[in-house]
């Protein structure tokens, strides 16, 4: 009998609108989902993978779902997957995220961008495909996410990201190529705070913020007090040495009035120690926060997180960059997929086992592939 919980994913599922020819289908909507979703999580990466496994394991999914015609083939998932409009797929998504996260006031939400190499079609004119996402990092649930086809279109889809999810009460961090005046703004509008990296793009005020940081460090700015800590990392012969520093905003910083609630200025000190050779990396940041170097320093953190908890693992563990899936609108919907599947196998928090294996374990084991799809917490 299947365990349920206050949030079912097949109702869920069901209220997506489905764009076919009502009449005219072997298949629901919602079953094919179901399949592929469930696909997806056990360790499938292509239409072929998630037939033969909805054919090994028909009776398991019947335990849910009609299936009257049997597994659905690989050319019916790929060809319903590609009709299904990505934005309706989105709310699915972000309605499932809300219930699944717990919110805290001060999480960080990293919002990044990710290409997925293979998704283009020359034949198409299909350049390849650039989501943007928003993980909440404590919760490690991607709360969202907004396709575009290149990297220099995050400047537009970051804004509509945010118009999509709710980041109230937390803290939104951003590479340089979000760092742009609009974008804090609409973070702060909608209740959040913003940490965002600064660089080559703003040129005229990163001069200014670094020379700040140089005048404080040689006590020509006796008005501004630093707040610093230091942490030290070794790990495989290698050592790194990271320093913090955040000071408040002074009144005389070139356009100061520009940037809606911006309230300190950060900088992060990397040095690194590699087989005898070092180099060393100072980053700065705009901050909407009172200078508080820990918050500083753990929202930065966070955020250098995502390239493994997120990227790294759907590029090993999901095989995103290899993955041949052109048609239509699913490269956007299977790379919801994958992120909802990353987001279900990490709720385990007491499961110490790699993603991998635990993408094993659901193909091997559907009592296991229960606890993730329906969101069960292991004994």
């Amino acid at each position: 009998m299947a365990l349920q919980n206050d949030f079912e994913v097949i109702t869920a599922l069901k209220k997506i609108p489905d764009p076919r020819v009502q009449g005219r289908t072997s298949y629901k909507l919602y079953e094919v989902l179901f399949v592929t979703l469930c696909g997806v999580v056990a360790g499938c990466d292509s239409w072929v993978e998630i037939e033969e496994f909805a054919v090994e394991r028909l009776d398991w999914f019947r335990k849910f779902i009609p299936l009257e015609a049997g597994a659905p083939s690989h050319d019916t998932l790929g060809r319903v997957v590609s009709l299904l409009g990505a934005e309706e797929f989105v709310e699915f998504m972000i309605s499932w995220s809300r219930h699944l996260q717990e919110t805290t006031n001060g999480q960080i939400v990293a919002i990044d961008g990710k290409t997925l190499r293979r998704s283009f079609d020359k034949a198409a004119g299909q350049k390849a495909l650039h989501v943007v996402s928003a993980w909440a990092v404590d919760n490690a649930v991607v709360l969202g996410q907004v396709a575009t086809d290149a990297k220099s279109n995050e400047i537009t889809a970051i804004p509509k990201l945010l118009d999509l999810i709710d980041v109230n009460g937390s803290v939104v961090t951003i590479d340089a190529m979000g760092t742009q005046k609009d974008i804090a703004a609409k973070i702060v509008q909608r209740g959040g705070d913003y940490v965002l990296a600064l660089k080559e793009n703003h040129p005229t005020l990163l001069a200014a913020v670094r020379k700040l940081f140089i005048d404080v460090e040689d006590g020509i700015r006796p008005d501004l007090v630093p707040r610093r800590i230091r942490r030290v990392e070794r790990s495989h012969g290698r050592k790194e040495v990271r320093e913090y520093v955040v000071i408040e905003v002074p009144d005389d910083l070139v356009g100061r009035k520009e940037w809606k609630g911006l309230k300190s200025l950060g900088m992060v000190c990397r040095e690194r120690e590699v087989d005898g050779e070092t180099s060393v990396q100072i980053e700065y940041y705009l901050i909407s926060l009172p200078p508080k170097v820990k918050a500083f320093a753990r929202a930065v953190r966070k955020h250098w997180g995502v390239e493994n908890s997120l990227h790294w693992t759907l590029d090993v563990t999901f095989s995103e960059d290899g993955s041949r899936i052109r048609k239509g609108n699913a490269p956007e919907t299977a790379a919801i997929l994958r992120r909802m599947a990353v987001s279900m196998l990490k709720q385990d928090t007491q499961d110490k086992r790699s993603l991998r294996i635990r993408r094993k374990l659901a193909g091997w084991n559907t009592d296991y592939l229960e606890r993730i799809i329906f969101g069960l917490q292991g004994n």
